[in-house]
């Protein structure tokens, strides 16, 4: 079975869950996995204006919506929107004025982001099927893409995030979440960490996202840690799957983490050598 048809089985069966048990589903093994990652991301007042069922449904490693500032009228993709929990916080950022797209392939996430969508009443969302390495929006479409712990799931990452440069308008914003490694970790120790983390995760080393992002054509690339992971909260999935924790202890500390990473699409073409700023921050 290849990867992605392993993520769209995971994930389509934690929106069945969601949508037939309702809270219940969080007993889920399938999605208790992911609850060290995932608890905490947003706050009351947010939780407080969607459905239940989006809320369950936030499997990210954090919250995009709260970490830029999105402008009324703007318009907004969310890539790998899943139950549309920052699609739904995007669409009342950006006002009646402005719109959020949410993009996603599994069939069961669009079912339950757009049941989430009419619960709400909002209007100004538009959830579209298709592959966030062929994203089904023409050039130059959006202001803001964000995206919350989905690109390290991709086989692709650098046609992701040509895909986002394309659809983002000249001086568009890039504001995701993802799961990143810090330096160089034994193969053995990354899988079982990434296993946990992402629950079917590919995350990039930092150096290695940022030379991407760059390649991609981005501008004024910053990454900044959102949240570190320790490894006693992977103790129990970890003992689980027959990994001696106690001695990938010293090989884990410090080498996972959440990261917001923001840029630029140039407001126009470079025309010389070093006209663009290619820099970043790490």
């Amino acid at each position: 079975m290849s990867q992605q048809s392993v993520i769209k089985e995971k994930y389509g069966s934690i929106a069945r869950g969601v949508r037939e048990a309702g809270a219940a589903a969080c007993c889920d093994p399938a999605m208790r996995c992911c609850d060290p990652i995932t608890k905490n991301l947003y706050g009351a007042d947010e939780k407080g204006t969607l459905p239940e069922k989006a809320v369950l449904a936030s499997l990210g490693c954090g919250n995009p919506t709260a970490l830029i500032e999105l402008k009324a009228g703007e318009t907004v993709l969310d890539l790998g929107s899943g139950g549309g929990i920052d699609v739904l916080l995007s669409a009342q950022r950006v006002g009646p004025t402005g719109k959020a797209y949410g993009l996603d392939m599994t069939d069961e996430m669009l079912a339950l982001a757009r049941e989430n969508q009419r619960q709400a009443g909002v209007s100004n969302v538009e959830f579209l099927k298709g592959q966030i390495e062929h994203v089904p929006l023409p050039d130059n479409t959006v202001d803001v893409v964000i995206s919350n712990c989905v690109i390290n799931l991709s086989g692709d990452k650098d046609q992701v995030l040509r895909e986002a440069f394309r659809v983002l308008k000249p001086g568009g914003r890039f504001a995701v979440s993802d799961v990143v490694v810090r330096g160089t970790v034994p193969d053995a120790v990354r899988e079982s960490m990434l296993l946990w983390v992402g629950c079917i995760a590919g995350a990039m080393e930092e150096n290695e996202y940022l030379a991407k992002m760059r390649a991609a054509g981005f501008t004024g690339i910053e990454m900044e840690t959102t949240r570190e992971y320790d490894v006693e909260d992977a103790r129990q999935f970890l003992t689980e799957a027959g990994v001696d924790v106690d001695a990938i202890a010293p090989q884990v500390e410090g080498k996972f983490i959440s990261a917001f990473v923001r840029a630029t699409k140039p407001a126009a073409l470079c025309c010389a050598p070093g006209c663009c700023d290619k820099g970043e921050k790490a």
